[in-house]
């Protein structure tokens, strides 16, 4: 197994065991809070910054954000960013449920 495939398997790891619910955030999940409150003009930008800084594919980048959004530990850590979060995606929920 290569390098980049060994990463890989450590990453799907990650992304199965987070987010913590256990009262605080991980480096990583307020690593993951901090990029994403960053302004994005050009979404290459951001999966660049995700591999970049992160270390993980922008696939594993989103499951992780969406299970941590969920959590009691990231409201409380950015309750506003936390909450604009939760809402976009219960707003494309919703478009995509409408345009069935």
């Amino acid at each position: 197994m290569s390098s980049a495939s060994s990463a890989e398997a450590v990453t799907r790891d990650k992304v199965a065991d987070a987010p913590s619910d256990a009262g605080e955030l991980t480096e990583q999940e307020q690593q993951i809070l901090a990029l994403e409150r960053q302004w994005w003009k050009y979404a290459g930008a951001k999966d660049q910054a995700i591999s970049d800084q992160l270390g993980i594919s922008g696939v594993s980048y989103y499951q992780l954000l969406n299970r941590l959004i969920d959590s009691e530990a990231a409201l409380a850590h950015d309750p506003m960013l936390v909450k604009r979060l939760r809402r976009q995606r219960d707003a494309r929920q919703r478009a995509r449920a409408s345009r069935r």
